[in-house]
């Protein structure tokens, strides 16, 4: 039986990636995206496009619908990429600007999980896939509210991980380091005028959307996915850094980028 697979953020970069991927493996591919061009574009692709808004707590409920009448309450895997980020230095950013970014990369995710853990447990050995951040493991300046969306993102998953144990639906987070997407493009800057960007030296650790695709991989096909999947030679190297530097040092390291 051809298996199901919803991805959010596919417009572009990772989810991209990952829908095509995946299609030419011969999954069903459920392309969500937040606009309805693009939902077009991924039917046009040979996807089946999904219109969903994870800001918009309406829409994450119509697509959830959509989704369990499409798969007859049977899915697959969920993978819970869609997210953007607010850069700028804390003291610049509204209570506002605070709840739009956890609402998309938190609130969204939980939400439109809770509604799909019946179908992910009905096809008996589900996976649910998460997409964090190097920055979901260490904040640097400047990315405080990002970070912190992927620092609750983490633990979410950790403890739905530990909850859903026995049920046969498995938990794994991707962590990626710098990935050349539309990601910073999109970011939404507390100055404007002095917008946060990433240092010069991060370029030459850049990776393509499709080094994820590796991991995605074996979090959806091994018998034995792992907890956590890091991406890039950045994402690896903070991992270590994180458990064996005392805090203060690994500051000065994140300070001086």
């Amino acid at each position: 039986m051809q298996k199901s697979i919803l991805i959010t953020g596919c417009s572009s970069g990772i989810g991209l990636a990952a829908a095509s991927d995946l299609l030419m493996r011969g999954y069903r591919v459920l392309a969500a995206c937040r606009k309805q061009q693009d939902v077009a574009r991924m039917d046009a692709l040979g996807f089946t496009g999904i219109l969903l808004d994870l800001d918009d707590a309406q829409s994450v409920d119509s697509a959830a619908d959509r989704v369990i009448a499409l798969t007859d309450n049977r899915l697959y895997a969920l993978f819970n990429n869609g997210g953007f980020g607010v850069y700028g230095p804390l003291a610049t950013l509204s209570r506002q600007q605070l709840e739009q970014q956890f609402a998309t990369n938190f609130f969204g995710v939980h939400q439109l999980t809770m509604r799909l853990l019946p179908a992910l447990q009905a096809s008996g050995n589900g996976r649910i896939i998460n997409t964090s951040s190097v920055l979901g493991l260490i904040a640097t300046p400047g990315r405080g509210a990002y970070a912190a969306s992927k620092y609750a993102l983490e633990a979410w998953s950790d403890a739905l991980r530990m909850e859903l144990r026995g049920s046969g639906v498995r938990v794994s987070v991707i962590e990626p380091g710098p990935i050349r997407t539309r990601f910073t493009d999109n970011v939404t800057q507390g100055e404007t005028e002095n917008p946060v960007r990433n240092p010069g030296i991060a370029a030459r650790f850049t990776l393509p959307p499709e080094a994820v695709l590796p991991k995605l991989r074996h979090a959806l096909e091994s018998p034995h996915p792992r907890l956590r999947y890091p991406v890039t030679l950045v994402a690896h190297v903070m991992s270590v850094l994180k458990r064996l530097l005392p805090g203060w040092m690994l500051d000065r390291i994140l300070r001086s980028r």
